[in-house]
């Protein structure tokens, strides 16, 4: 592919955000047949709005199918499906159903987690693009982040992350974000972290050592002055082993089933008859006129 003939931005979805972010926000509303539907209802009006967009030529988006994935395998306090409300729960297969009736890709994700897909698609397309977006505010993807080429953007704060961007928010590159959630803990997720490891103290290690494992052992051997560096110290020799288990689980696989070329993922319209269907189904008419572009070969 040719400087002239390279798609200019690919955007991936955290879909499982989406949704979650559209059953808090949204009005509950019923389907015709009594299901709750407020969130997917939510979920649609908002790609509906990204596909508004000029620049989004290319799109795949990823949900949690099961939840749980291999990570639960390894850790057992890993974020797991209980809790989630019964009637947000029950639209999670709609939710993907409504993502391929206006025209996305979707990659639901078993074995692997909806972040992996999108770090997968990031890894994978970032030589073939202009620029990667990824459209999720989960501190794990700021992994992905590489210069101003993969980028993150928070569509609920209009705030894109770029490495400075990743840098300023947690005080360490993209890099060292697993091995930043490895100390800190990432409640999100189930990891709890090192006890007395905050924000201030992990980014100033490891701005110095980058990765756990090269922080030394001896605290007076570290080159940074951190407040209660014995301590931590302490900790972190005693938990070693459970902090690089934590980092595995914060570090995302680049090696999940997404697409496998980009041009599977150029948006050509929203299939006519298969929204209108939805649509039907769901008792959301008055969606049906807000597509803009229309593919009737689909």
């Amino acid at each position: 592919m040719t400087e002239s003939q390279r798609v200019a931005r690919l955007h991936v979805v955290d879909a499982t955000f989406e949704l979650f972010r559209a059953y808090f926000a949204m009005p509950s509303e019923k389907s015709p047949e009594g299901q709750e539907i407020g969130a997917t209802r939510g979920l649609v009006s908002s790609m509906l709005a990204l596909l508004h967009e000029p620049d989004v030529t290319h799109i795949g988006a990823a949900t949690d199918h099961v939840v749980e994935s291999f990570r639960n395998d390894l850790f057992p306090g890993y974020k797991t499906g209980e809790g989630i409300e019964p009637d947000l729960w029950s639209q999670f297969p709609l939710a993907e159903e409504a993502l391929q009736a206006v025209g996305i890709t979707l990659w639901p994700m078993v074995e692997f987690e909806a972040d992996d897909a999108l770090a997968t698609a990031a890894a994978r397309f970032a030589d073939e693009v202009g620029e990667v977006v990824i459209l999720s505010p989960d501190k794990d993807l700021a992994q992905c982040v590489r210069g101003d080429h993969v980028v993150c953007f928070d569509r609920l704060r209009k705030r894109r992350y770029d490495e400075a961007g990743v840098i300023e928010k947690f005080g360490v590159e993209p890099r060292s974000i697993p091995d930043y959630l490895a100390l800190t803990g990432d409640t999100a997720d189930g990891i709890p972290g090192l006890q007395g490891w905050g924000a201030k103290s992990a980014a100033t290690v490891l701005r110095e050592y980058v990765r756990l494992e090269e922080i030394p052992e001896d605290p007076d051997e570290w080159s940074v002055k951190v407040r209660g560096a014995a301590r931590l110290s302490a900790t972190l020799n005693r938990q070693r082993d459970d902090a690089l288990l934590y980092k595995r689980l914060a570090t995302l696989r680049t090696d999940a089933n997404v697409t496998k070329r980009l041009s599977d993922l150029q948006w050509r319209g929203v299939p006519r008859r298969r929204f209108n269907d939805l649509c039907d189904q769901l008792g959301l008419g008055r969606l049906r006129d807000r597509p803009r572009h229309w593919d009737d070969s689909a």
